[in-house]
């Protein structure tokens, strides 16, 4: 089943901005500065983006020297998609029920 922390972290993909970070996140580890080369966003407005996918419990932080390196949680993508895989298997379940039901 769905919780409200599958909620948040729903919302925070829910902006294409983030849902590229993820993209970028899930192939390799990157800094502050290589995101914004990717993206082309500001850097303040990565930041804050970044903020709202680590308050999510999406991403994680490494420093190093100076820079800070983020990295994404695999562990939370597989439990929300093993939410949506259960919620699935429910409708499934429902709508083959349905169908042997008469009118």
């Amino acid at each position: 089943m769905l919780t409200s922390v599958d909620a948040e972290v729903i919302r925070a993909l829910g902006d294409p901005l983030r849902l590229r970070i993820v993209e970028l996140l899930a192939a390799e580890t990157l800094c502050t500065t290589h995101l914004v080369a990717e993206t082309g966003a500001r850097q303040t407005n990565l930041s804050n983006h970044l903020r709202v996918l680590r308050e999510a419990g999406l991403v994680e932080t490494e420093p190093c020297g100076r820079f800070t390196y983020y990295k994404l949680r695999p562990a939370v993508l597989e439990a929300l998609a093993g939410g949506f895989t259960d919620l699935a298997a429910t409708a499934r379940a429902t709508v083959e029920a349905d169908r042997k039901r008469a009118c």
